[in-house]
């Protein structure tokens, strides 16, 4: 079983990273937000669940083990496939599910692609007690438009970065250590500029 993978990222396309582990190559499918949070050329930890089939090896990446946790339940639902799983968390985070789950809110299932109202309404009964502990996995405090982040933001697009990069870099620093969502501006852009790398001329991330 690989549990994690931590290497240099190789290359991202369409949900779908290359991380360098060993002199190895190792491709591991994601979420389109956590694809754009990984950049080529960089270090990178990912939780990963193996999936074995007759005809292949597939490895699934999530940036936290809440994620994983997730994606390892909705595949104990019947009707559920590791695809539809993953569409799930692109949609819904850990804590956003936990909720549906609680509140028997079929309609944020059934809102991802590929899950339809019976899988919805399976979803929730199987998961219903299961995941309770996750209920707050997706604080607010951890959101890069909250505190200091909108100011962070705002720096990294005068420094040349385009929007969609600045955020994404924030969110992947604050992922990792929810503990910074206070944290002064500065720290804040310091951290999120070692995630996006060499600075560019302005205009040059748009």
């Amino acid at each position: 079983m690989i549990s994690s993978v931590r290497g240099t990222v190789l290359s991202t396309h369409d949900g779908n990273v290359v991380i360098e582990v060993g002199g190895v190559g190792l491709a591991v499918q994601v979420t389109p937000e956590h694809e754009l949070a990984l950049r080529v050329g960089e270090p990178a930890f990912v939780h990963t669940s193996l999936i074995v089939r007759e005809d292949a090896l597939s490895l699934f990446g999530f940036e936290t083990s809440e994620q994983l946790e997730i994606f390892e339940l909705l595949l104990s639902v019947n009707g559920v496939g590791p695809k539809s799983a993953l569409g799930v968390l692109s949609t819904l985070g850990p804590g956003q599910v936990a909720a549906a789950v609680e509140n028997e809110d079929d309609k944020a299932f059934r809102a991802v692609s590929g899950i339809g109202p019976k899988t919805a309404k399976l979803i929730i009964l199987s998961l219903a007690g299961k995941v309770t502990s996750l209920a707050y996995a997706d604080d607010a405090s951890a959101s890069p438009r909250s505190g200091s982040g909108e100011d962070v933001i705002v720096a990294l697009t005068g420094l040349g970065w385009a929007e969609r990069d600045a955020e994404s870099a924030l969110t992947a620093v604050l992922t990792a250590q929810p503990d910074l969502a206070t944290a002064p501006v500065q720290t804040l852009l310091r951290l999120a500029l070692a995630q996006l790398g060499p600075a560019t001329s302005k205009g040059g991330r748009a």
